[in-house]
C-alpha cells in the first residue's frame, strides 16, 4: 500500500520491498562484501530553476504551488551565489525552488513518481541511463508539471519545466542504476545494452 497524506502512519510499499526483499538480492547479486555496501537512497531533490522568468510573480507562485502539492512540503527558495551581468543576476537573488525529500516521503514520492508519472509522459519510451553522475546520482528533467496527477488543470496553465535528482549511496555508478531496476525506473531498452557493454 502506497502512503498519501501521513507516510510515518501507513505501510510504505517501495520502503518496505527495499528493506524486506532489495536489500539481500543485491547483496547477492553484485557480490558485496557486506550489507553496508548495498545501495541505498539517501534523499530526493526537486528543483525549479526559473532562470530569465525569476521576477514572474506569477511563475513563483505556481512553481511553489508545484512542489508543494506533488511533495507535501513547502518548497524553499535557492539563492544565486554569484552576480552575472549578462543574465541581470545578482549575487543573493532568489532563482529558483526546491524541496529535499526523505524517508518515507521520499519512498513514496518515487513509488507514485515511477508508477503514475512516468508512464504518462508523451511517446516514452524509458529513461535514460546515461543520467548517472561519476557518484552514481541520477538525474531525471521534466519538461512540464501537467504528469503529475496531484495537479489540477488550472494548476498547469503556466506551464514550467523541474528537475528530480535522486541522490544514491553507491560503490559505483552501476550499483545505482541495479538499484533504481529494482525500483522500477524503467530506463530504455536500446541505452540497457550499452550501459552494459561500458561497464565491461
Amino acid at each position: 500500500m502506497v502512503a498519501t497524506k501521513n507516510p510515518s502512519i501507513t505501510t510504505v510499499r517501495l520502503k518496505s520491498l527495499y528493506n524486506q526483499q532489495l536489500v539481500a538480492e543485491l547483496h547477492k547479486e553484485l557480490k558485496l562484501k557486506n550489507r553496508h555496501q548495498v545501495p541505498s537512497i539517501e534523499k530526493v531533490v526537486l528543483n525549479v530553476g526559473l532562470g530569465r522568468t525569476k521576477d514572474d510573480k506569477k511563475m513563483m507562485e505556481t512553481a511553489e504551488n508545484t512542489l508543494r502539492k506533488i511533495t507535501g512540503l513547502q518548497p524553499i527558495g535557492t539563492i544565486a551565489k554569484n552576480s552575472i551581468a549578462g543574465f541581470k543576476l545578482r549575487e543573493g537573488n532568489k532563482i529558483g525552488l526546491k524541496v529535499t525529500l526523505r524517508g518515507d516521503r521520499m519512498y513514496e514520492f518515487l513509488d507514485r513518481f515511477i508508477s503514475l508519472v512516468l508512464p504518462r509522459l508523451r511517446d516514452f519510451h524509458g529513461v535514460s541511463a546515461k543520467a548517472f553522475d561519476a557518484q552514481g546520482n541520477y538525474s531525471i528533467g521534466i519538461v512540464d508539471q501537467s504528469v503529475f496527477p496531484e495537479l489540477t488543470f488550472e494548476e498547469t496553465t503556466t506551464s514550467h519545466g523541474l528537475q528530480i535528482i535522486i541522490v544514491i549511496n553507491a560503490v559505483e555508478p552501476s550499483h545505482s542504476r541495479a538499484l533504481l531496476e529494482k525500483l522500477g525506473m524503467p530506463f530504455e531498452k536500446n541505452q540497457s545494452k550499452l550501459f552494459e557493454k561500458e561497464k565491461k
